[in-house]
């Protein structure tokens, strides 16, 4: 069974709420994984030690406010929130696209994967990792015993224009960030990560702060049955395209996943999800969902499958005002899918992985229709040469709107190309271009002004380029420059931003 809790931000998320847990773990040395076609939440700046200035104190982050908040989260951390998405070293690609963020993504970080699930590729993917052994050849100098301590330390430097402080006022700014984390590897079937993040401005528009992500997964097998879990939790705060200003969040996921083989030929996969998304001044949403399988495998290389699942999201508002009704007014939501999915490796160069089907979604708000919408999600491969890579993604997905509070459902639909490419053998170039159109929309009948400013639209184009390179063994430095465009019908959130810089990294 799959649980997932964490933010819904943008396609990946929200499929990672909604869907199984792909990834399944063995205790034998037979580990089998699964991935799924979508990338999963957070990911963190390369690091190296701070080669430029921060012009700024420690003590700033100390201030008591950020201390709240670091006692807040402790606090439910220690009712049961636990985890998030902690990286581990990667070769550089071209950085993840996130419509919902103002600022450049930094390079991409694969979900958090125990060592079992590292060593065991998927055939269905094109990309295969080089797995736990050949991505680190160097020696393992923290082990004990079963366990392996995999210390980072990374630094970001970038400049950018266009960056969101308030509605309609955009601030240019130097962004660094400190980010030292550590990986935990529990054995082969278990891992855990924790990395803070230290975020320094330069234009006092926007206050430093401490972003933090913690992760756990593993998983085992008995019987007949595999059974994976994972945790996650993070708080962040940084410019947002759906609130136009520097939006505080805090999440949490935890995700339960079982599946078992009925025949040689059929499968069944079942999942139990949950997502916590907290925003101070805006909603507060809790969402359990599941969302279950059954599969068909024609060959090794072709398998089918038709899901249904459903969900429920208790909204609890922040604000003082809402446009879709009273304050007291009941902001909850139900919802069911209808779901079909196709994995084929149709060549050793070339894989699709294609899911679609429909979502209908009811409001417990007086008035209220509901809203009957299409979701989709798809990743092609593609491998002409042995140093190119080239992916063509796509998906739809609708979760309720807790930002942007004028609005009750949002709708994200987008569309990316990635290309990678290895120059001279140890440069890696990374070109990437998004376009995202995010549809808010109330389900309330009537032509009041409040209706009208729910129906918002905001198309957002992006490209980025990163050119990296290994440096002293254990380390990456990295170049990047992002361009994005966001054009919306409401006033005060469009904006169009430049931003470039380096990174550098070094994990153990």
């Amino acid at each position: 069974m799959a649980l997932v809790v964490g933010r819904n931000a943008g396609i990946a998320s929200e499929q990672a709420l909604r869907e199984p847990l792909a990834d399944w773990v063995q205790l034998g040395d037979r580990v089998t994984a699964r991935r799924p076609a979508e990338d999963q939440l957070a990911s963190r700046s390369p690091v190296c030690p701070a080669v430029v200035s921060l012009r700024y104190q420690l003590a700033d982050l100390l201030m008591p406010r950020l201390g709240f908040r670091f006692g807040r989260l402790s606090l439910l951390l220690a009712a049961g929130g636990l985890g998030l998405m902690g990286p581990r070293a990667a070769d550089a690609q071209t950085a993840s696209f996130d419509p919902n963020s103002v600022l450049a993504n930094p390079a991409p970080a694969s979900p958090l994967q125990t060592l079992g699930q590292q060593n065991t590729p998927n055939e269905m993917n094109v990309f295969q990792p080089g797995g736990a052994g050949a991505a680190n050849p160097l020696p393992q100098i923290f082990r004990f015993g079963p366990l392996q301590f995999h210390p980072s330390l990374d630094y970001s430097f970038s400049y950018g224009n266009g960056l969101q402080s308030g509605l309609g006022n955009q601030q240019s700014s130097i962004i660094q960030t400190v980010s030292p984390g550590v990986l935990l590897d529990l054995g082969q079937h278990w891992a855990l990560s924790y990395t803070p993040s230290f975020q320094f401005y330069s234009s006092d528009q926007f206050h430093n702060t401490v972003n933090q992500a913690f992760a756990l997964t593993g998983g085992v097998e008995y019987a007949d049955w595999k059974f994976g879990l994972s945790q996650t939790a993070g708080y962040s705060s940084s410019p947002t395209v759906a609130t136009g200003t520097q939006t505080d969040q805090t999440s949490y996921g935890t995700s339960l996943s079982a599946s078992r083989a009925l025949t040689s030929k059929i499968s069944a996969d079942f999942g139990l999800n949950q997502a916590i998304a907290l925003a101070p001044s805006y909603d507060d949403s809790y969402t359990w969902s599941t969302m279950d399988w059954l599969s068909y495998a024609f060959w090794s290389r072709l398998n089918a499958g038709i899901g249904a699942g459903g969900g429920y999201v208790m909204v609890q508002s922040d604000s003082r005002v809402r446009s879709v009704g009273a304050n007291n007014q009941n902001l909850d939501q139900t919802y069911e899918q209808l779901q079909a999915r196709v994995n084929w490796r149709a060549t050793d160069k070339i894989s699709f992985q294609i899911s679609g089907g429909f979502e209908d979604r009811q409001f417990s708000s007086a008035g209220s229709s509901d809203s009957l919408s299409p979701i989709f999600s798809g990743t092609i491969q593609y491998q002409p040469f042995k140093d190119t890579q080239i992916s063509l993604t796509a998906g739809s997905s609708v979760s309720s709107s807790t930002l942007y509070l004028a609005a009750q459902q949002t709708q994200l639909t987008s569309v990316g190309l990635n290309l990678n490419q290895q120059l001279f053998r140890k440069f890696s170039l990374g070109l990437g271009a998004t376009y995202a159109e995010t549809a808010y929309s109330t389900a309330v009948a009537g032509g009041s002004a409040a209706a009208a400013a729910a129906n918002r639209t905001d198309d957002i184009a992006s490209f980025n380029v990163r050119l990296s390179h290994p440096c002293f063994k254990r380390g990456t430095w990295s170049i990047f420059y992002q361009y994005s465009d966001n054009t919306s019908n409401q006033r005060g959130y469009t904006f169009a931003s430049n931003q470039t810089g380096f990174e550098l990294g070094y994990r153990f």
